[in-house]
């Protein structure tokens, strides 16, 4: 693959592309480890919720703390598995919760206590542990991103397993649990500024992801019975064990994508389901490693539009360089629609900065909420607030900017294929 940014940008070749996404499609062929279907289960027998959590990172600790305090508070939950390929943070899960001790995920799936799997590994596994519990007949409370940028199939084949098996999918975009996204859906529909034709949204932070962000918990750790490399590795590329590559796994671009996956769902997700955004027809991408210029290969800096079939631009952009933020902005032919003041202002269109109409949001939360939603959805068979299909398409409209910028061109989906031509 050419280097999209003239230089700049991530060091990636064609080859290991091909590579990283030839090895996902013949994992996804291969049925990802997938055993014989089952059926999709509600509750356990005594109208309880087994949880189990797979990947006990620092991310995980604040599902395990939300999961604890509803379960304190009456909700019919219960902390039953932990699973990670590093022995001592499992040994640290089950201090927390009490829950039984796995390294393998798959032997999670087979405990017939758990009912719902929350899973908060790298990025490159959120799918395939996703998919293989959907096939297990689990419920799923899934980090975004959804997939890793290379695992294009991986999320197609998991947003049409989800369905066909009737489990309940929540993709942990914890903005959405703020009622102003579902408010300003409203709005939209009710054509309070017409038709849109542009929009707006950043992520704007400055620290990167260095030992200061993912510090090394143990620099003399190595491969053996308390760190399981091959499984850290999933479907990557083969390479020699480093603690760095392992504690820091952000910072490259086997396990990662840098703003576009990892930090973009969290604004773009909240957008998208305001504009009730399916695939994008075309995306455009810009930027590249621009100034952390050490081991790191993910980029650092990128911008991308994407253009939608209802004659729809959205400019999604960043850098964890600098963090100065950008207004959330959608622009419609009759009015201007931001989300500030008490929850949703409109304005003229004409760039007057007096609102014409300002709507308070109804509700705000966090991942509390958005747990609380799951189990909703779970026993009424509703959809959550970030279910799989939209997460597919965002994941979708990320991947391609994430080809845009290392291709140096314009990435196309092909609705009636179903894939990203570039």
């Amino acid at each position: 693959m050419s280097d999209a940014t003239s230089g700049q940008g991530p060091n990636v070749s064609r080859r290991r592309f091909i590579q990283a996404v030839g090895t996902t499609a013949a994992s996804v062929a291969a049925g990802l480890h997938i055993g014989a279907p089952a059926r999709a289960q509600s509750r356990s027998a005594n109208g309880r919720l087994g949880v189990g959590f797979i990947g006990c990172g620092g991310r995980m600790g604040a599902h395990i703390g939300a999961v604890q305090q509803l379960k304190n508070e009456g909700q019919p939950l219960d902390l039953v598995a932990v699973s990670d390929v590093y022995k001592p943070r499992v040994d640290a899960a089950v201090q927390a919760t009490g829950g039984k001790p796995y390294r393998d995920y798959r032997e999670l799936l087979e405990d017939r206590h758990v009912d719902l799997v929350c899973i908060a590994s790298p990025d490159r596994h959120h799918g395939p542990q996703a998919l293989d519990a959907v096939e297990a007949g689990k419920h799923v409370y899934c980090e975004k991103p959804m997939t890793h940028w290379s695992q294009f199939e991986v999320a197609k084949k998991l947003a049409r397993r989800v369905k066909e098996r009737g489990v309940a999918f929540q993709l942990g975009t914890q903005r959405l649990a703020d009622s102003i996204w579902r408010q300003g859906a409203e709005l939209i529909r009710q054509g309070v500024i017409g038709k849109p034709l542009h929009a707006q949204v950043g992520y704007y932070r400055q620290g990167d992801w260095g030992e200061r962000g993912m510090p090394i918990l143990d620099p003399s750790a190595k491969p053996g019975p308390d760190l399981d490399w091959k499984a850290f590795l999933g479907d990557a590329p083969e390479v020699e064990f480093s603690v760095q590559r392992f504690f820091c796994w952000r910072m490259y671009l086997d396990y990662a994508g840098g703003p576009p996956t990892d930090l973009y769902p969290h604004v773009f997700t909240p957008l998208a389901t305001v504009l009730g955004l399916g695939m994008p027809t075309r995306v455009s991408a810009a930027g590249g490693k621009l100034f952390y210029n050490h081991e790191r290969e993910v980029p650092d800096t990128v911008n991308i539009l994407m253009d939608y079939p209802q004659g729809l631009t959205v400019a999604c952009m960043g850098t964890q360089v600098n963090a100065w933020e950008m207004e959330w902005v959608i622009r419609g032919a009759e009015g201007t629609m931001t989300f500030s003041g008490p929850g949703i202002q409109i304005f003229p269109a004409d760039g007057r900065r007096e609102p014409v109409k300002e709507v308070a949001r109804e509700a705000s939360g966090d991942v509390r909420e958005m747990w609380l939603n799951l189990i909703e959805c779970i026993h009424s068979g509703g959809k959550p607030w970030s279910p799989v299909d939209m997460g597919y398409c965002v994941q979708t409209a990320m991947n391609m900017g994430m080809l845009s910028l290392f291709e140096g061109k314009t990435a196309h989906f092909d609705t009636d294929r179903e894939r990203i031509r570039i």
